[in-house]
């Protein structure tokens, strides 16, 4: 196949048609407990999503389409034979309970497994040598925590072996595997399976996308994102209420998004509150001729108030990175902070007397109880894991995309990271409402 032309709402290239394929171990043979309508095998969902992109591929070839997730009629293994093993890694995401729940709910009472296993504290708890006992799975256990945060099982960041990690598998008796995590969880499934490979054991290994960021590629809502939103915009409102309460008062909250900015993005959209809405994949200057420090100012003489919001991976190019965290992912320098001590130093020294309320509610969002709909949204991610995982499919993860469930292969969902398009529709919303104008850096 061919590589096909760019998609304009994401940014990314599309895929090719051989990049969609999906790993399965072996051939269905067992037929699914479960009653009702089943997915055919050859279900598939086109990944370009306008019409003009269509055409673009049928002009070099086939449409390239994401195998569909969904419930399939025959099985690779005997429910009553089966062991599931859960996990969930990195940092805590509001969802984590009600994924959980979903997995070990539709793998008890619908398909019958024999057991469900919870391991403890990320995939620290796999190897036995570690010893992280995991918890057992019962319907009784599991009935309640959706109400929960937080994750019953704990969660944990940081390379594992990976030989440990399968061999833990095998002692336990582990059939298959449902890993809850972001992008370094998915890079070690991928890893995971390619050792289970190279023993010749049929262990399939499923990921549920988890990501307050939304930053996985090709999954076009992970779970996390909308609770987050919700969050954000109370914190938004209260640095609104702050700042209109002073005579020159400043609301700055930072966020999270460290390389994606879809939280501040869409807070800002939601809450209607925000003069400057800064994320990582636009650009701008701090000092200087048309500055943010500049646009503040203009913005306090005509208002006597300003809300920022700010993601924290935002002027990553001026500040650089910090440090590197567990998961090796680069931890840039705080901008908040750094925002917060300028805009008060340099405006002050202009004779602007800026009174700044300075809020970060970024625990308050991985922490709390999932809304509504990311908490309806993380019971169907669960359910359709347990589907894929049963029908045999391995090395991918449940992806969302034109409004469909699809099994996305985990090389192509971290092969780069999904971030706001600046020309997209959302960041031309922002700037609608924003009317922000700042200038970008030269040279």
């Amino acid at each position: 196949q061919h590589a096909h032309s760019r998609d304009t709402s994401s940014g990314v290239t599309i895929p090719r048609c051989e990049d969609l394929v999906v790993r399965q171990l072996g051939e269905p043979c067992i037929p699914s407990p479960l009653g009702g309508v089943f997915i055919p095998r050859d279900a598939r969902v086109a990944a370009p999503t306008s019409p003009d992109e269509i055409l673009k591929c049928l002009e070099s070839g086939p449409i390239p389409a994401f195998v569909a997730s969904g419930r399939r009629a025959s099985l690779i293994m005997s429910p009553p034979e089966t062991t599931i093993g859960v996990v969930t890694c990195g940092g805590l995401c509001p969802g984590l309970n009600d994924v959980i729940r979903a997995v070990t709910r539709v793998a008890l009472r619908r398909y019958g497994v024999r057991r469900v296993l919870g391991f403890r504290y990320g995939f620290a708890g796999i190897p036995i040598a570690n010893g992280h006992e995991p918890l057992d799975l019962t319907l009784e256990r599991v009935a309640t925590v959706h109400r929960e945060a937080g994750s019953i099982l704990g969660v944990s960041r940081g390379k594992q072996d990976i030989e440990a990690l399968v061999d833990g598998l095998v002692e336990y008796g582990i059939s298959t595997l449902i890993a809850i995590g972001g992008d370094g969880t998915l890079r070690a499934v991928h890893a995971i399976c390619q050792e289970i490979e190279k023993r010749g054991l049929v262990i399939p290994v499923i990921a549920v996308p988890k990501t307050i960021d939304n930053d996985i590629s090709w999954v076009q809502r992970s779970f996390g994102l909308d609770t987050a939103v919700a969050v954000a915009r109370d914190a938004l409102d209260v640095a609104s209420n702050e700042a209109r309460a002073a005579w020159d008062g400043v609301g700055l909250v930072r966020l999270m998004g460290r390389e994606s900015g879809f939280i501040t993005a869409m807070a800002t959209l939601a809450s209607g509150v925000v003069d400057f809405c800064l994320i990582p994949e636009v650009p701008f200057t701090i000092e200087g001729k048309g500055g943010l420090l500049d646009a503040i100012e203009r913005r306090l003489r005509e208002r006597r108030a300003c809300v920022i919001a700010v993601a924290e991976g935002a002027g990553h190019d001026l500040l650089g990175t910090a440090s590197i965290d567990a998961s090796g992912n680069p931890v840039p320098h705080d901008i908040g902070t750094h925002l917060r001590d300028t805009i008060v130093t340099e405006l002050r020294g202009r004779g602007i007397p800026v009174n700044i309320k300075y809020i970060d509610p970024s625990y308050m969002v991985r922490g709390t109880r999932a809304t509504a709909s990311d908490s309806v949204f993380c019971t169907t991610l669960g359910q359709q894991a347990v589907h894929a995982a049963l029908g045999g499919y391995t090395d991918c993860v449940i992806g969302h995309w034109s409004q469909h469930f699809t099994l996305v292969p985990t090389q192509l969902a971290t092969a780069t990271r999904q971030r706001v398009n600046p020309d997209s529709s959302l960041w031309r919303s922002v700037l609608a409402v924003t009317g922000q104008s700042l200038a970008a850096p030269t040279g």
